[in-house]
C-alpha cells in the first residue's frame, strides 16, 4: 500500500506544537531538578550540623558516664561507712549521683534522637540524588528529541516529503547523536557542577578557618580554591569547545584538529599524540569537516578514557575524491567481538560514517592496542584554502 504525500506545512505545524510541548516538559523537569538540588544542599548543611551535634553529645555522654560511675562509687563507699559521714554529706552524695544519672539518661536519649535524624537525612539525600539523576537523564533525552525536531525535521522537511523516509532518517540521527548528548550531560554533572559545589562549600570553610585558625591557614585554603576554580574554568572551556569549536568554521578541519589535539595532549601529560596530514590544503564542505572532526574527537576520547594509551597516532590523508583517517593507540585493547552493555560510542561513529556513505572499521586485541579506520568519499572545495 503506497504512502500518501505529506503536506509539509501541516507537518511543520505538528512539529512546532511538539517542540513547544517538549520544551515545556523540559522546563518543568529542570525546575524539579533545581528544587531537588536546593533541598539537597540544605539537607547537606543540616546533616553536617547534626553530625557535629552527635559527636558533641557523645563526648558529653562519655564524660557523664565517667562522673556518674565515680559518683556511684562514692555513694557505695558512704553506704559501707555510713557512721563516718554526716547526714548532709550523704544527702549531697546521693543528689549528685542522681543528678548525674538523670543527665546521662537525657544525654543518651538526645544521642538516639540525633542519630535517628542523621539516618533520616542520609536516606533523604540518597532519594534526592536519585531524583536529580533521573531528572538529568530525562532532560538529556528530551534535549535529543528537541534538537532532532528543531534541527533535523524542520530543516529537511521540504527535501524529505515522504513521511516514512523522514522517520527512518531521524531515528538514525538520534542514534548517532544520543551518546554525545549523554556524555556532555555526564561531563557537566561530574565536572564543573561538582567542582563549583565544592568551591561553594570550601568558601564557607575559608571564612570559618580565618576566624578559628588565623590568616595563614585561610590563605592556604584560598590558594587551593584558586586551583579548583582554574580547573573548573578549563572544564567549561573544554565542554564549550566540544560543543562547537569556532575555529572549525573559520580555519577548517586540519588547523582545528592540530589545535584540538595539542590542547588534549597538554592536558593529558602522560599521553603523546602524534598528528600527520597528507594532501593539499583545501577546505571540505562543512558537513564533512564537522563529521570528521567529531569522529576523530570521539576516537581520541575513547583512547584516552578506556585504552590507557601512552601514544595516540592520528593520520589524515586527503585525496581528490576521498579522505582517509586512521586513529591508532598502543593501549590495552579489547575484544571487538564482545559487546558491552551501554556502549554507544562506536555505534554512533559507525552511523555517522554510513550517513556520509563511508566505510568504518575497528581492529583491536587485548594488549595490542586499537586501530580505527575511516574512509569517506568526498569532493574538496579548492576555492577555500586552510
Amino acid at each position: 500500500m503506497a504512502l500518501k504525500k505529506v503536506n509539509v506545512k501541516e507537518l511543520d505545524q505538528i512539529v512546532e506544537h511538539m517542540i513547544n510541548t517538549v520544551e515545556r516538559s523540559k522546563d518543568e523537569i529542570f525546575q524539579i531538578g533545581e528544587q531537588c538540588r536546593r533541598d539537597h544542599d540544605n539537607i547537606v548543611k543540616e546533616l553536617e550540623k547534626i553530625k557535629a551535634d552527635v559527636r558533641k553529645v557523645i563526648d558529653e555522654g562519655d564524660k557523664l558516664e565517667i562522673n556518674s560511675k565515680a559518683a556511684r562509687q562514692r555513694l557505695s563507699n558512704l553506704s559501707r561507712q555510713f557512721q563516718e559521714y554526716t547526714e548532709e554529706q550523704v544527702r549531697e552524695a546521693y543528689e549528685q549521683a542522681h543528678d548525674l544519672q538523670t543527665r546521662l539518661m537525657v544525654n543518651r536519649q538526645l544521642e538516639k534522637q540525633l542519630r535517628e535524624r542523621r539516618d533520616d537525612l542520609e536516606r533523604r539525600l540518597l532519594i534526592l540524588q536519585q531524583t536529580i539523576e533521573r531528572a538529568e537523564t530525562l532532560i538529556s533525552q528530551i534535549t535529543v528529541v528537541s534538537n532532532y525536531l528543531v534541527s533535523d525535521i524542520k530543516e529537511m522537511g521540504e527535501a524529505l516529503e515522504d513521511a516514512k523516509l523522514k522517520q527512518e532518517f531521524g531515528l538514525r540521527i538520534i542514534e548517532a547523536q544520543e551518546e554525545e548528548r549523554k556524555r556532555l550531560s555526564r561531563e557537566i554533572h561530574d565536572g564543573p557542577a561538582q567542582l563549583l559545589a565544592s568551591v561553594l562549600i570550601r568558601s564557607d570553610l575559608v571564612e570559618k578557618m580565618h576566624q578559628e585558625q588565623g590568616p595563614e591557614q585561610s590563605l592556604e585554603e584560598i590558594r587551593s580554591l584558586k586551583s579548583m576554580i582554574r580547573t573548573t574554568l578549563y572544564e567549561v572551556r573544554r565542554i564549550i569547545y566540544d560543543l562547537r569549536p569556532m575555529a572549525l568554521d573559520d580555519l577548517g578541519l586540519i588547523p582545528t584538529l592540530k589545535k584540538y589535539l595539542a590542547t588534549v595532549e597538554d592536558y593529558h601529560k602522560t599521553t603523546n599524540i602524534e598528528f600527520t596530514y597528507i594532501g593539499k590544503d583545501v577546505r571540505l564542505p562543512q558537513k564533512y569537516e564537522v563529521a570528521l572532526f567529531r569522529l576523530i574527537q570521539e576516537a581520541v576520547h575513547n583512547a584516552l578514557k578506556h585504552a590507557e594509551a601512552q601514544t595516540i597516532q592520528v593520520k589524515v590523508e586527503m585525496l581528490p575524491d576521498k579522505i582517509y583517517v586512521l586513529i591508532k593507540d598502543d593501549g590495552v585493547g579489547f575484544d571487538v567481538n564482545v559487546k558491552k552493555s551501554g556502549s554507544y560510542g562506536m555505534i554512533g561513529m559507525r552511523e555517522r560514517v554510513e550517513i556520509l556513505d563511508g566505510i568504518f572499521s575497528i581492529h583491536s586485541k587485548k594488549g595490542a592496542g586499537t586501530v580505527v579506520s575511516i574512509k569517506i568519499p568526498t569532493v574538496a572545495d579548492p576555492v577555500n584554502s586552510f
